[in-house]
């Protein structure tokens, strides 16, 4: 048996065990990536570290420590109320006020970790105050956020259309815009109607100004600090501000800036940071850790390109095409969605040359089914939204993660391939 096909039986191993044992499917991971990097890839232990995914641990606690400041000093309270005021009460709107959102944050440069790691945790924050589904809203902001990650100007897009380039291929920025828009557009409808946004639309629109006339003098008042902009409050608000000009214009690192505001925060007021702390949600640090380092072993030790070379000896065209669709998915929902892109396109270029297929057409399908399992818990965004939630029971709400992005994996490269690379008119 090849080491390949070892590591991938192996991941298999891992989680089912995990699933029935119910352990921490990241310490099973790392175990994993000890045994078989030492065992059957010959690595040594610095080249097994080197896998560990540091930039996204620090956004992960970065960003729950920043947030869970929020939560404490009331900060997300005031920004709840402010997003009602703005859809004028209407709660069903809110699901697609931050699909909106981020998309367009990615759509004019911002990176998709980097947009969701700053609405996710007010979405969620939301979700749980006003009974959303949790999957609903944190569906939501993933899909936006790759709605417009394929802009001309973004950088999924960039980077994409500049591997085209560089391989000699014909490419079409706006195909490939509007092919990740819409797919992920129709798929936020259709996630809006099942998970019960429309049942969202017949509730009552929220009040949102107490008068004075005979209420609950105890809602009054609470209705009133809500609302209240105290120091702290504004500070906060400074530092997510800060933030999202840290990550957007400055290009600088979105957990690093997180914790520095949060540090910052802390320093000024300690009670609240305390109460913070502790909020931290480590299982999910550890469980996403884990999972991608063993992915990381997975690409050192040749796997990935394995299964890649397999896929480009197929005989049939459309085939072949479908497959790497699907290997692009299947990866992507554990590792970095550019990366497998990145790879998987040179890999494709002595396929895409022959012309048996639309060059157009299929990077187009690779993307977006690249892309779209990006809602998996163990991808960063999907990490962030499980990070971010609240008032939840996380192995449940993981779960719910891991379903529907076993959905995507299974619908997504068909239906994209379908639509993208079978009539070949691209």
């Amino acid at each position: 048996m090849s080491a390949e096909l070892i590591s991938i039986l192996v991941l298999v191993v891992v989680f089912v065990i995990a699933t029935t044992r119910s352990i921490n499917m990241g310490a099973l991971a790392f175990a994993a990536a000890f045994g078989v990097g030492t065992l059957v890839a010959d690595m040594k232990t610095d080249d097994i570290f080197k896998g560990f995914p540091g930039s996204l641990f620090v956004v992960l606690v970065g960003v729950t420590f920043l947030f869970a400041i929020a939560r404490a000093n009331g900060t997300t309270d005031w920004l709840v109320h402010m997003a009602i005021r703005l859809v004028g009460g209407r709660i069903a709107l809110m699901p697609w006020v931050m699909f909106a959102i981020t998309g367009v944050l990615t759509a004019i440069g911002a990176v998709s970790p980097a947009a969701v790691a700053i609405v996710a945790p007010i979405a969620m924050g939301f979700a749980a105050k006003y009974r959303i589904s949790p999957l609903l809203m944190g569906v939501m902001v993933v899909h936006g956020a790759q709605a417009g990650g394929f802009s001309p100007i973004s950088i999924y897009g960039t980077i994409v259309n500049g591997i085209v380039a560089k391989e000699g291929l014909p490419g079409n920025e706006i195909v490939l815009f509007l092919a990740s828009l819409v797919v992920n557009l129709l798929i936020a409808a259709v996630v809006f109607v099942v998970l019960g946004g429309m049942k969202l639309a017949q509730q009552p629109v929220q009040v949102l100004v107490h008068s004075g006339g005979g209420g609950d003098a105890a809602e009054e008042e609470a209705a009133s600090e809500r609302v209240t902009l105290t120091a702290p409050r504004i500070a906060t608000l400074v530092g997510l501000v800060a933030l999202v000009v840290a990550a957007l214009v400055f290009d600088l690192d979105v957990g690093l800036a997180a914790i520095t505001v949060a540090v910052l925060l802390s320093v000024v007021w300690p009670e609240t940071s305390k109460q913070a702390i502790t909020q931290i949600t480590w299982p999910t640090v550890l469980l996403i850790c884990g999972i991608l380092t063993y992915v990381a072993v997975l690409q050192t030790m040749g796997t990935i390109k394995w299964a890649g070379d397999s896929v480009a000896g197929v005989g049939a065209p459309l085939l072949a095409a479908l497959l790497i669709c699907y290997i692009g998915a299947i990866v992507s929902a554990f590792a970095s969605s550019v990366g497998i892109m990145g790879a998987l396109i040179p890999l494709a270029v002595p396929f895409l040359l022959r012309g048996d297929v639309s060059a157009v057409g299929l990077i187009a399908a690779l993307a977006v089914s690249a892309t779209v399992v990006d809602v998996s818990p163990f991808s960063t965004n999907g990490a962030l939204v499980l990070a971010g939630a609240q008032d939840v029971d996380r192995d449940k709400f993981f779960k719910q993660l891991m379903v529907y992005g076993g959905i995507m994996v299974a619908a997504a490269p068909p239906l994209v391939w379908l639509a993208l690379v079978v009539p070949g008119i691209w």
